[in-house]
């Protein structure tokens, strides 16, 4: 685990001031890392190492504090969470560093925030990476009600369904605003349509743990796109996946592979 944390700067989009970091080599190709549902910029990409791994292979690396995350403003309206708003978001990101077109790879909530940024900006996705959300981007990945319902409980040791423990604790650990999140989860759940998917001309990764039962296939996702390949993250669940070496060293291969078409 890596906790040097960047230095963080931030701008103002859609009346919120967003954080955000801008680290490795200011000449490389640029990547806009989005985050998953209660984490964070440092949290998702510092301490497991992808601002190492990617800015060591010579890449800009770029990372934003989703709204209601991290360092930036924490709206309580569920609204304000649709992906298509996180999305726009991400853009603002692009435009106030003046960057055309990046390479774009979300974990989680941050891969379905990535494919709406992908479908409402195509000529600023060079290339997509979609970790911890397969399949589950179209079909759902199941009841999230009870998650909101741990998040808003007076303790973790009121909160007795599984997956709601497991975020409840996760938000704990980071030292979330537990109400902010809450609204994230009711607003945050909007499924992409099949037909959208194939859609995304852009070249795609799809890296889900096989021991993750929240995302789903990520071959059956891979499936509706006419550019996409699948990854297996042998022996992860859901919170491991992120900082597996499969995982990154496949991500480092197909940037290369993506920079040569």
């Amino acid at each position: 685990m890596n906790l040097n944390t960047p230095a963080f700067s931030s701008f103002t989009h859609d009346g919120l001031k967003l954080a955000f970091f801008d680290e490795g080599d200011p000449s490389g190709a640029p990547v806009l890392l989005i985050h998953g549902f209660a984490s964070s910029a440092n949290v998702n990409w510092v301490h497991p190492g992808w601002l190492k791994t990617l800015g060591e292979a010579g890449y800009r690396v770029i990372a934003i504090d989703n709204r209601g995350h991290g360092a930036s403003d924490k709206p309580r309206d569920a609204e304000a969470y649709r992906p298509w708003h996180m999305a726009s978001d991400a853009v603002a990101l692009l435009d106030h560093l003046g960057i055309p077109e990046a390479n774009i790879m979300g974990y989680s909530m941050g891969a379905r925030i990535s494919v709406f940024t992908a479908l409402a900006n195509p000529d600023r996705v060079r290339s997509l990476v979609l970790g911890g959300l397969g399949i589950g981007m179209t079909d759902g990945v199941g009841d999230w009600d009870p998650i909101a319902d741990a998040l808003l409980a007076p303790s973790l040791d009121d909160v007795i369904h599984d997956r709601g423990r497991m975020f409840r604790a996760f938000a704990d650990q980071t030292k979330s605003d537990r109400d902010a999140l809450a609204a994230c989860i009711k607003g945050s759940r909007d499924l992409v349509a099949r037909s959208d998917m194939a859609k995304i001309d852009a070249p795609t990764l799809i890296g889900v743990g096989t021991r993750d039962d929240i995302a789903g296939s990520a071959q059956e996702l891979a499936a509706l796109m006419p550019h996409a390949q699948a990854l297996d993250i042998p022996g992860r669940d859901h919170m491991l996946a992120v900082g597996d070496r499969v995982f990154k060293k496949a991500v480092l291969e197909f940037f290369v592979e993506v920079s040569g078409r």
